[in-house]
């Protein structure tokens, strides 16, 4: 058999490059000697992420439209067009099986120009609400799939399959973690542990709040852990104590969700998919900040399943307090809600990505 050759593009966001070195990850188990190589933006934090994740980038001078009259907007044609040139001039040289993109401004020169090229394609969906580029991409693509049901009205019906996102493998049996999280995390194993997750950024509104109600966690009995993003960690740090601990991002994701009864989440397409499978009750604050509102229609697909509560940033100040307190008195709604959460979780995502890959290059 040939060396198998494969370009993955995925970035500007974490929850675009995790799902795409997992699946390059799973690609590499199958295929040992294959060659890969990534797509990112130049000055999105893929060109960094990748080569420590163990593969090589390549990096187009490409941005998104802002939303307002901009100098970057004048300029977007121009790069645009460099990116479509050079995205060609890689694919020729590297001469690719199939080409993957999860998504961010890179994978949309290089996945229209392998469809140009006529290479095999794989766009991977996180989100509940496809973005533009992805819709583009879509008409040409060999296969599309995706971690929500019903997404037949962006995209045709033929070339989907249902997958969920890529997740840490490690996440996947966290039952028998909750001792060893306990001692990790230096927790009071008779207080109930609340979890506060604003992103490897952080995210502003979220800590705001966690910083208005900290005294009323502590009048209630709970522990927090609160991963405030590395923007923010400056600001919040001096809060830490017995019972607080604020952390800039979290290296072991597996323990703090062993370790955690209650969950306070963004909603952006991986955060949602890891929650689903360690199966807690959450409280998602969506970013409203975000193309199309993405994390609100996310978080409202598992609220219509009965899996999560969601509080929009304008509804914080009139229903956290009394939204929280219900749920952290209720443990009948928390089993609930961690019950109806674990049904919607797909684990075997990034397999059966790969299994669909697969089939392109037999």
């Amino acid at each position: 058999m040939k060396k198998l050759k494969f370009i993955l593009s995925g970035g500007g966001t974490g929850g675009h490059i995790y799902p795409a070195v997992a699946i390059a990850n799973e690609l590499k188990s199958r295929f040992p000697e294959a060659d890969f190589l990534f797509v990112g933006a130049d000055d999105k934090m893929e060109m960094q992420k990748v080569p420590q994740s163990g593969y090589k980038i390549e990096g187009l001078c490409i941005a998104g439209l802002q939303r307002k009259l901009t100098l970057q907007n004048a300029m977007f044609p121009f790069k645009l067009i460099s990116s479509l040139w050079k995205s060609r001039k890689i694919i020729k040289k590297f001469k690719p099986d199939v080409v993957i993109g999860t998504g961010g401004f890179a994978s949309g020169p290089l996945l229209q120009m392998a469809n140009t090229l006529n290479i095999p394609t794989v766009i991977q969906e996180q989100n509940s609400y496809p973005g533009i580029t992805n819709k583009l991409l879509s008409k040409k693509a060999n296969k599309i799939c995706v971690a929500y049901e019903n997404l037949g009205r962006f995209f045709p019906k033929e070339k989907m399959i249902l997958t969920g996102n890529p997740v840490r493998q490690d996440l996947i049996d966290i039952e028998g973690k909750r001792a060893e999280a306990i001692q990790y995390f230096n927790l009071d194993p008779n207080k109930k542990t609340l979890l506060v997750l604003g992103g490897s950024l952080g995210a502003r509104r979220m800590n705001q709040l966690i910083e208005k109600e900290l005294d009323k966690f502590i009048a209630q009995g709970v522990q927090i852990i609160w991963q405030c993003g590395k923007l923010y960690f400056e600001d919040y740090k001096k809060y830490n104590s017995n019972n607080v601990q604020v952390l800039a991002f979290i290296d072991r994701m597996d323990l703090v969700y062993a370790a955690a009864d209650i969950v306070i989440s963004r909603a952006g397409a991986s955060s949602v998919s890891e929650l689903c499978i360690v199966g807690k009750p959450v409280i998602f604050i969506p970013s409203p900040n975000v193309a199309e509102d993405h994390q609100t229609k996310n978080a409202q697909a598992i609220v219509d399943k009965k899996g999560a509560l969601m509080l929009k940033e304008s509804e914080l100040d009139s229903q956290f307090s009394l939204v929280f307190e219900a749920l952290l008195k209720d443990q009948g709604k928390q089993e609930q809600l961690s019950k109806y959460i674990k049904h919607l979780a797909l684990p075997n995502a990034t397999k059966e990505i790969v299994d669909e890959i697969v089939k392109l290059i037999q």
